[in-house]
């Protein structure tokens, strides 16, 4: 195939039926642009998030952010991936500084993207999120008393090797880089990685060629082993409360819940996770008018024709997810799946 990136870009739903005036844009090529909504004055959009951006800018630029921002910005790092790229982060938050009270554990909200490579999207929807929490402290009453009460640990991709290597090589790949058991077939998908309900059987763990293949037993996947130990040492031994994990992938406008390794058992606190999740989607539709479903990660599903109610279900079934892994063993209360929409 001539340009096979081309060719996935032309199978993306239209949006010709919503606004005809964007029919003319079916025939441009591809590229890195992000394309700003409709009513964002682009004059005035910040330039690093007029492209997509490859992971040799987004270090620096996440360095220039703690250096701007020293009183609410750290830098860390979560882990080192298989090929030995430090997992980078943005801890954002203000710590109470009255020495009168004891020190109770910080409530801290963590948000991950590119745990699947090609899924560029989440990476600079992350950084998105994480510049506008930044730039809005001190402006923002509410943003600023977020910050106040909460850590938010930003973490762009937690498969750097994978995203580098959508960069250089190969825009579809979708797992990490690790070598398998055969030498032409590299990778694991990280977010069927985990420890909690791995599934063997569902997600290939003797066809390592697979996109789903989740290693030959729980945890292989590097980076998911290394952020879970980070996630579990947080807790344990520095003082942190996490309450809230979200993950963001694409494509689907869905925001899911646990359980993703069946529909049979029902999380605890189903109800939370419901009327949470259902007042989210309700303030993305009221701020951009953008429907977003809301169902447990076992249903989760791709639609493929909106006018229609059409659906496709699942190709893959979800143990070994991190929604599970957090959820069931870190207790975290609020965690979430978002699978971003398309364009």
């Amino acid at each position: 195939m001539h340009d096979l990136a081309q060719a996935i870009y032309e199978s993306y739903p239209s949006l010709a039926f919503e606004d005809p005036s964007l029919a003319q844009d079916e025939q441009r090529p591809f590229n890195h642009m992000l394309q700003a909504s409709a009513t964002e004055n682009t004059d005035q959009t910040n330039i690093f998030f007029r492209n997509y951006q490859p992971l040799s800018v987004i270090i620096p630029w996440m360095r220039l952010l703690r250096s701007l921002f020293p009183t609410h910005v750290r830098m860390i790092n979560v882990g080192v991936s298989y090929e030995g790229r430090e997992i980078p982060a943005l801890r954002v938050g203000v710590h109470p500084t009255n020495s009168e009270k004891p020190s109770s554990p910080r409530k801290t909200i963590i948000v991950t993207g590119g745990s699947h490579a090609r899924e560029w999207i989440s990476t600079s929807t992350v950084n998105y999120v994480a510049y506008s929490f930044i730039t809005a402290y001190g402006k923002s009453q509410e943003m600023t008393r977020l910050l106040e009460e909460f850590d938010w640990v930003f973490i762009p991709t937690l498969n750097p090797d994978g995203y580098v290597y959508t960069w250089e090589n190969d825009r579809l790949w979708r797992k990490n880089r690790q070598q398998t058991s055969l030498r032409f077939c590299k990778g694991v998908d990280i977010d069927h990685s985990y420890g909690y309900k791995w599934d063997h059987e569902s997600h290939a763990a003797n066809n390592p060629c697979s996109e789903s293949f989740a290693g030959e037993g729980p945890f292989q996947g590097v980076e998911a082993r290394r952020f879970a130990n980070w996630a579990r040492n947080e807790t344990n031994s520095n003082n942190v409360s996490i309450v809230a994990f979200v993950d963001l992938h694409s494509y689907s406008q869905q925001i899911l819940y646990p359980y993703s390794y069946t529909c049979s058992t029902a999380p605890p606190t189903l109800e939370n996770l419901e009327e949470l999740a259902i007042g989210l989607a309700k303030a993305i539709r009221i701020t951009n008018g953008e429907n977003y479903g809301v169902t447990a990660a076992c249903d989760g599903s791709v639609e493929t024709k909106r006018e229609e109610k059409k659906f496709w279900s699942r190709m893959e079934s979800g143990g070994g997810s991190a929604l599970d892994w957090f959820y069931h063993e870190l207790k975290v209360k609020y965690s979430y799946q978002i699978k971003l929409r398309d364009t």
